[in-house]
């Protein structure tokens, strides 16, 4: 990786954190090269303006998401520890990012929210479906599912979890509204080899986000 792709790397990845520690509306490209101890000469050589920069951070988000995805392809898991791995990437790397955050990209940059949206759920909705098809082949889910309808709700599972309020649900934690997200799905796919799997394996597995 050259001096170039290291720098501009590092920029985005601190603008990702600046702005999901602050909020984007009330944050300057200026605030931004204070934060970052760098001059406006350098943060423009690599971004155009702040739209470009936001958009440059939501393709961050979707690379890092997808690289931590295909190391865990690289593993030894089953189709029910991978899927379990997999949406614990997810819930992570959103749960960093404050409601404010979505709601200011939803409302002032509308185009590249929307963008980053349709990228992130033909991401999650190609996994689930090859996840589908693998535990089936491990003999892990049931034969008659159909691919399509179950990838397309576990996608709105995913974004339903997302976009919880947990001041409304003070009698939970999201870890726990995610184990109980995840366990029904499981149950809802798997087969009776698969759901003996899961029971054995309850106990070990670490919902934790």
């Amino acid at each position: 990786m050259s001096d170039n792709d290291t720098k501009y790397r590092s920029i985005i990845k601190s603008a990702f954190k600046i702005f999901t520690e602050n909020g984007i509306r009330n944050i300057s490209m200026d605030d931004l090269c204070r934060n970052m101890g760098i001059s406006k000469k350098t943060l423009y050589k690599y971004v155009e303006n702040k739209a470009d920069l936001l958009n440059k951070v939501g393709d961050y988000i979707h690379d890092q998401i997808k690289s931590k995805i295909e190391e865990l392809r690289d593993t030894d898991l089953n189709a029910i520890d991978f899927l379990l791995e997999m949406s614990k990437v997810q819930g992570k790397m959103f749960g960093s990012i404050s409601p404010i955050v979505s709601f200011e990209m939803r409302k002032y940059y509308s185009q590249i929210f929307e963008k980053n949206e349709i990228k992130r759920k033909e991401l999650i909705i190609d996994i689930t479906r090859d996840n589908l098809k693998r535990g089936i082949k491990e003999g892990l889910y049931r034969q008659d599912l159909d691919m399509e309808i179950i990838a397309h709700l576990y996608y709105k599972k995913i974004e339903d979890f997302h976009n919880l309020d947990i001041e409304q649900l003070q009698f939970c934690t999201f870890d726990k509204i995610f184990e109980v997200m995840f366990e029904n799905h499981i149950r809802g796919i798997a087969n009776a080899k698969g759901i003996e799997y899961f029971e054995k394996q309850k106990e070990k597995l670490n919902f934790n986000l």
